[in-house]
């Protein structure tokens, strides 16, 4: 098991995405985000910054928490 911030939130954000029925362009859109800059998070590659983590919990409809 990974322990890195960066790879649980990628793992974390996928697992909601999947849950919606979302693909990663869908998620792009609706939160305002590039869908290769969503892929690099779920691989754990970005260090995402808080205001686009509020993005995208907002666009998950969960709480960045």
């Amino acid at each position: 098991m990974n322990n890195d911030p960066q790879v649980l939130l990628g793992e974390r954000v996928r697992e909601l995405r999947s849950g919606l029925g979302l693909s990663q362009e869908k998620l792009a859109d609706v939160s305002g985000l590039h869908r290769t800059y969503i892929g690099a998070i779920e691989r754990g590659e970005r260090n995402v910054s808080l205001r686009n983590i509020v993005r995208l919990a907002q666009a998950l409809d969960t709480t960045p928490t």
